[in-house]
């Protein structure tokens, strides 16, 4: 194929239910978001941008010499940030944005490039994604494993939290294992999106399947837009949730870091 090009935008609320400013929680001497964005400059983007609401989160990243981006406080999700950004930015609707969330220090680079890629590549998707194969029961019985089935031309046409697809003859006999050849695929996260979409996005209606799974990537499904997938066998790294992610990306990374939480948010 020839060259693609493609920018990557980190949204980065500072507010976090379960972990406090953690955009800014001290990693080996840097913010956390700081660690997203080298990882994202690996990726080989043009461009990385830090979209944040929060001026302590900006004023961080521009001492660090990255673009940041302000966006407003209102936005109910992260793709609405996005929309915003893409707007402030002055994007085109045929350029290829990844979407790399704030909290996760640890991506690989090359999965960002990769999702990228194959949007590039699909001209009929307005969004590209990851899967990973499940390999063990628990994970596929888990609500909180996202689950995908795709068509034969490597679209997705579902994600849920329930298990699918389901083997009837296999669990009818035993749930605690899956049976051979099994296609369980899990969603790894990270999204790419062409610009036009994501302009597209905030005056979408939220669909009855979205609201009851609590997965945002149902909308575009249900508007009819196609969401091509890659196959990741790479790593796969949680991002940070709670006080015990932010340990482990610690202990991961370097040094265990100044004391959790950044100065004027509550202790967990």
């Amino acid at each position: 194929m020839k060259a693609f090009t493609f920018k990557v935008i980190i949204p980065a609320r500072l507010r976090s239910t379960r972990l406090p400013g953690k955009m800014l929680a001290d990693i080996a001497g840097k913010p956390m978001v700081a660690w997203v964005a080298e990882r994202a400059a690996e990726s080989g983007a043009e461009d990385v941008v830090i979209a944040t609401d929060h001026a302590d989160i900006a004023d961080a990243m521009a001492a660090l010499d990255w673009r940041v981006c302000t966006t407003s406080t209102a936005h109910p999700t992260g793709t609405d940030r996005l929309a915003e950004a893409v707007d402030l930015l002055g994007l085109g609707d045929g350029e290829i944005v990844v979407n790399v969330q704030g909290d996760e220090p640890l991506i690989d680079p090359r999965l960002i490039r990769a999702v990228a890629k194959e949007l590039a590549l699909r001209p009929k998707a307005s969004i590209s994604t990851a899967v990973h194969p499940i390999t063990t029961a628990k994970a596929f019985f888990d609500p909180n494993v996202v689950k995908v089935v795709h068509d034969t031309d490597g679209y997705a046409t579902y994600f849920s939290r329930a298990p699918i697809p389901y083997a009837r003859d296999a669990f009818a006999a035993t749930k605690g294992k899956l049976p051979p050849g099994f296609p369980a695929l899990r969603h790894v996260g990270v999204y790419a999106y062409r610009v036009g979409f994501l302009r597209k996005y905030p005056g979408l209606s939220q669909t009855p399947a979205e609201r009851f799974e609590a997965l945002e990537q149902l909308r575009a499904l249900g508007h009819g837009h196609r969401i091509a997938i890659v196959f990741w066998n790479g790593p796969v790294e949680a991002g940070v949730d709670t006080l015990e992610d932010l340990k482990r990306v610690r202990r991961v990374l370097g040094r265990a870091g100044a004391e959790y939480p950044p100065s004027g948010f509550p202790r967990v």
